[in-house]
């Protein structure tokens, strides 16, 4: 669909901001790589080959016995049985010697007797983000070439631990910034388009609930239901979307009484189409001023509520518990490191985005 002649000019405008439009890019490239997750980082392969038969792991549970093991539960893929029959086809020898069998089925006859011999396609890393690393030593371990930016405490590698904790604190930040944003901005419209009676008490209630020690009602909330996902989600945007309200109800209060939605009441235009289709737009700016800050809040907020214990649950791969890991190991610099340099960039790059948006929305802004 073609974008309108102002839409055109915003992107345009847009694009001439190069560090935005760069940092979208970049953005978008490493958003994209953490959104395949699974096929960058993950304990499972991507696709077996068995006795012409192709499989994918990391979408689908297979037991053991389905590549000729004996157990029904789920195959572990990094057992050096289970590799040995699957480049095999199902040796039963594979049970005494399976790294010696998995090299002799590289010239795919065992014994002198052919084979069906199978494959596997792994993840760049094979590790997901709650994978406990085999290497000799006590953790955390220290960078190297299996693990690129070492290990945390618990022996998980942190490159995996990062990209999938990158993920999920986008993700994250969308949906909250997303809800809070839909429901400030409506409060503040309504506000300001009727003011009276309707303002005052929409700010005493604003004001009462600002005061709210949120992070108490989320210890509370997580002791009682405990920790999930979209709990935490509803309570944050339940004490964020208030940031919007005071810019959008000013810009509303401000345009209530100009010529242009004089004219449209007069000519019988409903509230709603004068508040969300004539004069919004014309509120956009001041708004998109301020959604760096919620942005950034929210992934701030996540960071130290994971940094506190009362984040996501200890089974999320959190950045926040990342940084948690480097304060208890001041003796593995390279967490600290990896934490600081993930929430600069990430931070950084999404401000600057944000900011170019706001330009490119604002009629006075050009560049050169």
């Amino acid at each position: 669909m073609a974008l309108s002649p102002l839409n055109q000019r915003r992107w345009r405008n847009f694009k001439r901001n190069r560090r935005a439009y760069w940092s979208l890019w970049i953005f978008a490239v490493l958003f994209g790589i953490s959104l395949m997750a699974e096929f960058v980082a993950y304990d499972k392969p991507i696709l077996v080959q068995y006795r012409g038969s192709y499989y994918t792991p990391i979408w689908t549970f297979y037991p053991e016995t389905e590549f000729g093991g004996d157990f029904q539960t789920e195959a572990v893929y990094r057992d050096p049985e289970v590799q040995c029959l699957i480049a095999t086809g199902g040796l039963d020898l594979c049970f005494d010697d399976p790294e010696g069998y998995i090299e002799d089925a590289e010239d795919g006859i065992i014994e002198g007797e052919p084979i069906q011999r199978g494959w596997t396609i792994w993840p760049l890393i094979p590790y997901s983000f709650d994978t406990a690393v085999d290497r000799p030593g006590a953790a955390p371990l220290p960078p190297n070439g299996e693990n690129l930016l070492g290990t945390d405490g618990t022996k998980r590698d942190v490159l995996a631990r990062v990209i999938h904790g990158f993920r999920l604190s986008i993700i994250f930040t969308l949906i909250v910034t997303g809800a809070a944003s839909l429901i400030g901005i409506i409060a503040g419209a309504v506000q300001g388009f009727f003011g009276g009676k309707t303002d005052l008490i929409f700010q005493r209630i604003i004001e009462i609930w600002s005061s709210t020690p949120s992070l108490y009602v989320i210890i509370i909330m997580f002791a009682i239901l405990g920790r999930s996902f979209w709990l935490l989600v509803i309570l944050l945007v339940l004490f964020s979307w208030t940031s919007l309200v005071g810019v959008v109800r000013a810009e509303f209060l401000r345009a209530r009484n100009l010529e242009y939605v004089r004219a449209a009441r007069a000519l019988g235009v409903s509230n709603m189409t004068i508040m969300f289709r004539h004069m919004l737009p014309n509120a956009m700016v001041a708004t998109l001023t301020m959604l760096p800050f919620i942005v950034t809040g929210t992934i701030s907020t996540l960071a130290i509520l994971d940094f506190l214990g009362f984040g996501l649950p200890s089974s999320a791969p959190s950045l926040g518990e990342l940084t948690l890991q480097a304060k208890q190991n001041l003796q593995a610099p390279w967490l600290a490191f990896t934490a600081f340099f993930t929430f600069a960039i990430m931070l950084s790059l999404l401000i600057f985005i944000f900011e170019g948006i706001r330009d490119a929305f604002d009629p006075r802004k050009t560049f050169t």
